[in-house]
């Protein structure tokens, strides 16, 4: 057998159902390899899209989110409704409830589990919302018009509330820190948000920790005893990645797979692609780990480019996301964490308005709030590491592309 013979049959085995391994299996054969591709996922579903659970299939207005992908046609063998537990690398062998699965090149695209609310597990009414099944259980609460307190004011947070307020609920959002999205944007570019939840008719309590939940109550450490129908937890989210323990693939200080900027993990033959893994970013100097969609995206086709054998550029992408809350598209490119400039771009008050943040004068993140076009142009902008000017930077009714420092 010829060595491109042997390399186009290897089994590859992705672990890990979601929008990471869905699209690493599909670039597989968008890049041409032919050997079989196994998908293997903990849930029964179908393999599905995550962004509509909070959205559209919370609110009743879609049944699901399933991925519009022929697999039989595409030759990817689905195995799901498996858990994983836990994998042998040298013996290139996967163990599961039912049994070890063999693979020649492994996957790992298990995501990222929600964080639960200590003392919560398994109390009635308390929900978390990352699967299917979770906006399933949701959505007759919400149709009922329940009082709803969330827990945590991060981006799933004002998500959720957005839609329990859609439907008519009664919203508390009680937050540890002293502002939404403490951890995600410095405090004068979150502050303007907060306002977000009043108009929205929500009530936002800052500095407001959690002490119990009680059936139909939240008590707060202060002794306020918020009522609630449902108590719907969002308070962060960590690589799913317990049953590597024991494996030897090097994990890092967040409990994630450490890939290199190839995707690589520490073990051979094995790729970490999305929420799951953090890498190398020679654009931002510092090693990411990014819990979001386009991440999931972007990956794959750098995994599969490895191996079909090709050699791809390093993988170091500009992040970005978006949400959608209380009436407004908020959008995120980049990495602000070293940035020395903030430039506004129109008043934080209104219904549209960015912010950029600089380093050395080049671009190297922007938030829109209904400025989708200050995002796209943006994005390009930072992946050029174009410099700008910030007095043209600041005047809204100058394009950020014609922004550009002389």
């Amino acid at each position: 057998m010829s060595e491109q013979q042997r390399h186009a049959e290897r089994h590859v085995v992705i672990v890990g159902a979601g929008m990471a391994g869905v699209q690493t299996a599909v670039a597989l054969r968008d890049q041409g390899f032919e050997g079989p591709v196994t998908l293997i996922g903990a849930e029964p579903h179908q393999p599905y899209d995550r962004p509509p659970l909070s959205k559209a299939v919370l609110l009743g207005k879609a049944e699901g989110s399933a991925f519009d992908i022929d697999f039989e046609a595409l030759g990817i063998g689905l195995d799901l409704g498996r858990e994983v537990t836990g994998v042998r690398p040298a013996d290139h062998e996967l163990d599961t409830a039912t049994g070890p699965v063999g693979y020649d090149v492994l996957v790992l695209a298990t995501g990222a589990a929600p964080v639960q609310l200590p003392g919560t597990e398994g109390v009635r009414g308390v929900h978390l919302l990352r699967t299917l099944d979770d906006a399933e259980r949701l959505r007759p609460v919400l149709a009922e018009q329940h009082d709803v307190v969330v827990v945590g004011a991060g981006w799933i947070g004002a998500e959720f509330a957005t839609a329990a307020r859609e439907a008519g609920c009664a919203v508390t959002v009680v937050e540890a820190a002293e502002r939404p999205l403490a951890g995600a944007l410095p405090a004068e570019v979150a502050a303007p948000m907060e306002g977000w939840y009043a108009d929205s008719g929500a009530t936002l309590r800052t500095h407001a920790r959690v002490a119990r939940v009680e059936p139909g109550v939240v008590v707060l450490a202060d002794g306020t005893r918020l009522p609630a129908g449902a108590v719907v937890v969002g308070i962060g989210a960590r690589p799913a990645t317990d049953w590597l323990t024991g494996s030897g693939i090097e994990l890092g200080a967040h409990r994630e797979v450490v890939a290199d900027d190839r995707l690589r993990t520490s073990a051979p033959d094995v790729y970490a692609v999305g929420d799951c893994s953090s890498f190398p970013s020679g654009r931002y100097g510092e090693r990411l780990l990014v819990h979001h969609w386009d991440n999931a995206l972007q990956g794959p086709r750098t995994v599969a480019a490895n191996i079909v054998g090709e050699d791809p550029a390093p993988y170091d992408p500009v992040p970005y996301f978006w949400s959608e809350q209380f009436g407004r598209f908020v959008q995120y490119a980049g990495h602000h964490a070293g940035a020395d400039q903030l430039v506004w771009r129109g008043d934080p008050t209104g219904a549209a308005w960015s912010v950029c943040w600089l380093r050395d004068g080049a671009l190297v993140a922007v938030l829109a709030v209904g400025r989708p076009r200050d995002l796209a142009q943006g994005r390009k902008l930072i992946e050029s590491a174009t410099h700008l000017d910030p007095t043209l930077t600041s005047d809204p009714s100058i394009p950020l592309k014609k922004a550009v420092a002389p």
